[in-house]
């Protein structure tokens, strides 16, 4: 082989080992009507919602095989026509849309591609928009409730470090196993001080959070749900709005059930709910009030008491 074809080779595998570490984006339509709006535009391509998944699922693997880390957003056709009103640029582009991808990417939830399929990719990404949806909601209210003289704590930083430290006694109590922590806070707002405060007529804030302690004390969680499992924590620290946690544990045991306990948010802080309180509340539809049958395999337990915070 030549010089020439040497350095040509040489040239074509630096190249190849170069894209791989360049990451790339891609944007889905998750559903139908998204799909619809966009077909609007001349050169979106695509013209069957079940035909675009399978390439962009064929798209998706193709990158992957290449050793190209791949982060997965969700494309809203109403908040790209936003962006090209906003920026003055043609929706009707190719160009157009790949800026507002990266824009996407760049501000907004992803998903890693790690080769699911890619109605299971859907589900990650809607769950991951919600969670930072309600992660922004519940730091708005924060940041309106920081100059309030009532909120509990003393502002939403002095708030968010309490319900940190709340979760961090929740999971003492809660022992070894595998648990499933949710924490509900009835939407408040906030318009000019503590009279002005009144419930929403919205559904609540709601945090959800997953952890396994181990039997040496070591906890597991996802950071991203902690966070905003605290945040929603302390906007009802913040703005005494009632509200409550909930924290169900499988030890994983065979013939153990799983164990519900409870709490309620008040005065600052969180108060063990009695065996009664947790069946009644983990036992009624929340919407209609009617009672739902227990499950079974489940015990309801009185909640742990916790110690007071440490800036009490």
């Amino acid at each position: 082989m030549s010089h020439t074809e040497n350095l040509s080779t040489s040239r074509r595998v630096s190249r190849r080992t170069l894209r791989r570490e360049v990451p790339s984006t891609v944007a889905l339509l998750a559903d139908r009507e998204d799909f619809t709006a966009m077909r609007s535009y001349s050169t979106f391509a695509f013209h069957d919602h079940a035909q675009y998944l399978r390439q962009m699922q064929g798209l998706l693997r193709s990158l992957a095989a290449r050793g190209i880390h791949i982060s997965v957003a969700l494309f809203d056709p109403a908040e790209f026509a936003a962006y090209c009103a906003d920026t003055g640029q043609d929706p009707d582009t190719a160009a157009t849309r790949s800026r507002y991808i990266a824009e996407v990417a760049a501000g907004g939830a992803t998903v890693p591609y790690q080769g699911q399929p890619v109605d299971h990719l859907v589900s990650q990404l809607i769950g991951a928009a919600d969670r930072r949806a309600t992660w922004e909601h519940a730091t708005e209210l924060l940041a309106r409730a920081s100059g309030c003289d009532a909120c509990a704590g003393g502002g939403h930083n002095a708030a968010f470090d309490r319900a940190s430290e709340a979760l961090s006694r929740l999971l003492r109590a809660a022992g070894t196993g595998r648990h499933h922590l949710v924490c509900s806070v009835p939407v408040v707002r906030i318009d000019a001080g503590p009279d002005a405060m009144v419930a929403e007529e919205s559904p609540p804030l709601a945090g959800v959070l997953r952890a396994r302690c181990a039997d040496d004390g070591t906890v597991q969680l996802g950071e991203t749900d902690a966070l905003v499992f605290c945040t929603v924590l302390a906007v009802g620290l913040a703005t005494g709005s009632p509200g409550g946690v909930v924290l169900r544990t499988g030890r994983g045991t065979p013939g153990e059930p799983d164990r519900v306990r409870g709490w309620s948010l008040r005065d600052g802080w969180l108060h063990p709910l009695t065996e009664a309180e947790v069946f009644n509340a983990y036992c009624t539809d929340a919407e209609t009030g009617e009672p739902v049958p227990p499950e079974p395999g489940v015990t309801y337990c009185a909640g742990t008491p916790l110690p007071p915070p440490s800036d009490a």
